[in-house]
């Protein structure tokens, strides 16, 4: 029961990171900082991935949206919460 509440709550924090960098642009974040730059590096390879599996869609990049998602199903059947 704790390794799945561990679970659940490391999958929620990695898509709201996957959230902030997303959005990071829009609300004019600098990831540089030491709070916020590590962010770009946990969340670029699932990012990366998205984009190589998602067919192009001209300017709009819903490859974070998309790896959002992914990592959503992934906690649903690992949690199943």
């Amino acid at each position: 029961m704790m390794i799945a509440s561990i679970l659940y709550s490391g999958l929620t924090l990695y898509m709201m990171a996957l959230l902030l960098r997303w959005l990071g642009p829009w609300l004019e974040l600098e990831f540089r900082g030491l709070l916020l730059g590590r962010i770009p590096a946990i969340t670029d390879p699932c990012i990366q991935f998205m984009r190589r599996m998602l067919p192009p869609m001209g300017p709009l990049d819903f490859a974070p949206l998309a790896a959002v998602m992914g990592v959503f199903i992934v906690r649903l059947v690992l949690v199943g919460v």
